[in-house]
């Protein structure tokens, strides 16, 4: 556990808050949350909330770009990075060893601290291109974000389920709806909390079309992906788009080593749900962002801070999950 490059001990003077006397012993000097690509929400949210950790907490806190929550899971397991944000099919996964970063290697030291907010599946296309469904996507050139992310890992295994074979490729999302506008792909099949910047983005600029899974197309992904709930993104979620759009979502939860502090996960934890105002701030998909919603997460240990913050709560963890 490469936990030393965070273990220096944080001086309680530097950075003090005059509101609150935390207790910082054992603190890092600094904080590194995995996010995602630029131009979509977990780099939106991730950078946000670091941002308000430095404020609120005392400590210097940043996001950094990665390539989405299936490596965001490994880096917080080997202790490159002490909390990250992941969609809780790829954690599963990799808490049972199935990771496709690392196969074999059953990640037991990540820990949740909170509920964020569901990731539905969306698509973008140009209007022109007459696409209007995942089936039409056959024989198309679709990019499904960063490799190893949520949307680069489901979306080519949805397409399968679904029957249908595309020209599949990689990027983040700014760079993949500057893809689309210029005609190098097709389409766009992504996965982040709505409304997600990059579609807005290139919504405001181009007549585009977006949808999720359609009703046939959605019973065989439920019944291939259990873990999948239905959702439904609501008209006027996007400018110009007043019309709902069926999909399928996963949940996504901030997680943490189980060497943080227990100390420092106590105060994140008790920042994100406590502040749903300032939350909602940082990104819409925050809306979320709430303790009724712990229970969302059915196998991962939430953190000892996490714990303890729920208990004061009024909360009772299942011992599975302590």
């Amino acid at each position: 556990m490469r936990f030393t490059k965070f273990a220096a001990l944080a001086v309680a003077t530097v950075f003090a808050m005059p509101a609150v006397a935390q207790d910082k012993t054992g603190w890092p000097n600094e904080l590194t949350i995995g996010t995602a690509s630029q131009g979509g929400t977990y780099f939106v949210y991730g950078n946000g909330f670091a941002s308000y950790i430095t404020e609120a907490l005392g400590l210097n806190a940043t996001g950094e770009v990665t390539g989405g929550p299936v490596q965001n899971v490994t880096l917080v397991e080997t202790g490159d990075h002490l909390m990250g944000l992941v969609t809780m099919g790829p954690a599963y996964d990799a808490w049972n060893g199935k990771s496709e970063l690392a196969p074999g290697l059953e990640h037991k030291s990540i820990r949740a601290l909170f509920p964020m907010y569901q990731t539905p599946f969306q698509v973008i296309t140009l209007r022109k291109s007459g696409i209007t469904s995942v089936s039409d996507l056959n024989g198309k050139r679709v990019s499904v974000g960063p490799a190893g992310g949520t949307p680069g890992t489901y979306w080519p295994q949805f397409m399968q389920a679904v029957g249908v074979t595309a020209n599949i490729s990689n990027a983040g999302a700014s760079d993949a709806v500057g893809q689309l506008a210029d005609g190098l792909i097709d389409a766009f099949a992504f996965a982040a909390g709505v409304p997600i910047s990059a579609f807005a983005q290139l919504a405001a600029e181009q007549d585009v079309v977006m949808f999720g899974l359609n009703e046939g197309e959605m019973a065989k992904v439920l019944e291939a992906f259990p873990a999948m709930a239905p959702l439904t993104i609501p008209a006027g979620t996007y400018a110009k788009h007043d019309y709902d759009q069926p999909t399928v979502a996963l949940w996504n939860f901030a997680i943490a080593h189980a060497d943080m502090p227990e100390t420092l996960a106590y105060e994140i934890t008790k920042l994100a749900m406590e502040n749903p105002d300032r939350m909602k701030q940082i990104h819409a998909a925050a809306a979320e962002t709430l303790l009724s919603n712990w229970d969302k997460n059915t196998f991962m240990p939430f953190h000892p801070g996490a714990v303890r913050y729920l208990t004061e709560k009024g909360i009772t963890v299942p011992d599975n999950l302590k």
